[in-house]
């Protein structure tokens, strides 16, 4: 199996525990009630590390369909390479300590993370950008 669909699959554990990290921390403030309910009540703002799990999974969310459509394209156009599976490793790699970071509020530090794993993506998305 190509690299890049490994790190993509990994991502996709990742994403999950976006998801479950952000709703664990949101029940433990609003209750089991409310995370088994329909969710329609008027709530208080997010607590601070509620919230900056919330928008890690956001920002993960937002960046996830372009290293989708970059480790996929990749392996399916046949332009994978040493660059594009260093490139893989270094955007999962820096989006996996990204997000306790974020919880943690390191806010400069969180930022840096961010631009490795832009430089990691391109380094994949890279070789379909060129004819």
């Amino acid at each position: 199996m190509a690299v890049e669909l490994f790190v993509l699959a990994w991502s996709m554990v990742l994403l999950l525990i976006h998801i479950f990290a952000a709703a664990h921390v949101k029940t433990k403030q609003y209750g089991t009630n409310w995370n088994m309910g329909a969710r329609d009540e008027t709530l208080p703002p997010l607590n601070a590390v509620a919230g900056r799990l919330a928008r890690a999974q956001a920002n993960f969310q937002e960046t996830l369909p372009i290293a989708i459509v970059a480790l996929i394209g990749v392996v399916v156009a046949g332009r994978s390479s040493e660059m594009t599976m260093l490139g893989a490793h270094i955007w999962l790699g820096a989006r996996i300590l990204y997000l306790p970071v974020y919880a943690l509020g390191i806010p400069k530090i969180r930022t840096l993370i961010f631009l490795v794993s832009l430089v990691g993506l391109g380094m994949v998305l890279w070789p379909l950008l060129r004819l």
